[in-house]
């Protein structure tokens, strides 16, 4: 079946032919007087029966009109076809870089910022096979968690070992932004892209946000920037206690959309603000339309004939036909 689904024709109208068989059928059924049979007695019947040689004789029509079919199939040249693609991909360089202080454990995120932001990213990076990820997280300072890669099965597990405590905690988003520049301004991609996310304001490190914005700009490089916390109030961790488990109040959500909107213009990026899991999700996908990969396919065909196999079946069948009426059905009429 799959075979029959991969041919073609180079000459389909001659298809057209076959009507003859159902023709000479009709004809060799009228003149073996097949239409009508006379009967003047039953008791006449026992000695109508007909021989083998009958049988075997209109066993060899069959297969002479058979003959013909695939004759006609044959000279129609069937032809088989292989497809294959050269497939060219012109990719984007991206790096994450993720706010990883206490305050990313707020539950206005299910089950919080943290989780959430991970799983999207994991999602972001899934969806974009041909680009080279990286990424960089901060809190009170800044280091690369994973540098640009096309393995992202590596991303996604050291996605999975991000957590809160892993630097001194703070908000250093001048300085996570830095880093993120750093690892991707050599980079030769049509594109170099940084997603920024963050749900506090800059109170820390030697690096202005503007600053590190600026220095991406120089390079060519595109900053989205992401603010993550519902409006108002939100479950956050104020304090720890002894045993290390942080106290949750709620507190009012500060977050410096007016910086992170700078950021984001000047270097022809956007910013966005993601009030809960489905809305930092959208956003993953928005950006994700605006970036792109070329992807360049060119497709190729093959053709190969294949009628050789339908004109020797044909010949065999006529070579059958031939023997048989010049040797044991010689003697029919």
């Amino acid at each position: 079946m799959i075979f029959f689904n991969n041919i073609s024709f180079a000459q389909p109208l001659l298809l057209w032919l076959l009507i003859v068989i159902p023709l000479l059928t009709a004809s060799y059924i009228l003149r073996n007087n097949w239409g009508e049979i006379k009967i003047s007695s039953l008791s006449n019947l026992a000695n109508t029966g007909r021989s083998f040689k009958e049988y075997i004789k209109h066993i060899l029509f069959g297969f002479k009109m058979i003959a013909i079919g695939l004759l006609i199939v044959a000279v129609a040249r069937p032809q088989s076809k292989t497809s294959w693609k050269n497939i060219t991909t012109e990719g984007i360089d991206i790096i994450l870089a993720i706010d990883i202080s206490a305050s990313m454990l707020a539950k206005d995120f299910k089950p919080n910022r943290m989780e959430a932001a991970k799983e999207v990213a994991k999602e972001f990076v899934e969806a974009r096979p041909n680009d080279r990820i990286g990424i960089v997280i901060f809190s009170g300072e800044s280091f690369t968690q994973c540098p640009l890669t096309t393995d992202h099965a590596i991303i996604k597990n050291l996605m999975g070992d991000i957590k809160t405590g892993m630097v001194a905690d703070g908000t250093a988003i001048g300085m996570g932004l830095a880093t993120a520049v750093s690892r991707i301004k050599d980079s030769k991609a049509k594109s170099k892209v940084i997603i920024l996310l963050t749900d506090g304001v800059n109170n820390m490190g030697a690096v202005a946000p503007q600053t590190a914005a600026d220095i991406a700009k120089a390079f060519g490089i595109r900053v989205y920037t992401v603010g993550v916390g519902t409006m108002g109030k939100a479950l956050a961790p104020v304090a720890m206690y002894p045993n290390g488990q942080y106290v949750f109040e709620y507190v009012p959500v500060d977050l410096d959309e007016k910086m992170l909107t700078g950021v984001a213009e000047t270097t022809g990026g956007k910013y966005f603000r993601a009030t809960g899991n489905d809305k930092l999700l959208s956003i993953y996908k928005e950006i994700d339309k605006m970036e792109k990969t070329i992807i360049e396919e060119r497709k190729h065909t093959r053709r190969t004939e294949e009628f050789f196999p339908f004109a020797l079946l044909a010949g065999i069948l006529l070579l059958l036909d031939f023997s048989l009426n010049n040797t044991i059905l010689r003697s029919l009429p």
